[in-house]
């Protein structure tokens, strides 16, 4: 009887392993858009527009199929009343991808004098097989092959 059980209890587990999860999204796109929480926002427009001061800009290859690229900066802001900005390009014909990084504030706004320092990581996603280079905000960051 207690192997009738065990029988039952391994089909039920292979059961769920193999069944296709219900809140899945199938998506037709080959490379669906990537989320980027440092989007330009409606109403940057009214804001004053700033430089950042990049300590690290650096490409990460994650060990994936297919290979997926990150970027990951570092460096400080203006002042804390300053919100960063990054704007990801698509490869352009030369497979260059460019990447503008700058900060954005309101004008009306009274801020301490001192750098804001900050760390972020974002998916720039996978791409078809070829040679890339990275530029953030005009400068050479690296290359990689896909």
């Amino acid at each position: 009887m207690k192997r009738f059980h065990l029988i039952i209890s391994l089909v039920i587990l292979l059961a769920a392993c193999t069944a296709n999860p219900p809140d899945v999204p199938v998506t037709s796109e080959p490379n669906p858009p990537i989320y980027n929480p440092y989007s330009p926002l409606p109403g940057d427009d009214a804001m004053i527009r700033s430089q950042v001061y990049l300590d690290l800009a650096e490409i990460l290859i994650m060990e994936s199929y297919p290979v997926q690229i990150s970027l990951h900066l570092t460096g400080n802001l203006p002042d804390p009343c300053h919100d960063l900005r990054v704007v990801i390009g698509q490869p352009d014909g030369e497979n260059h991808i460019n990447v503008e990084v700058y900060s954005v504030a309101d004008p009306m706004t009274i801020c301490v004098a001192m750098l804001e320092p900050f760390g972020v990581s974002l998916n720039l996603g996978s791409f078809p097989a070829g040679h890339y280079t990275v530029l953030v905000n005009e400068e050479l960051i690296g290359e990689f092959d896909a």
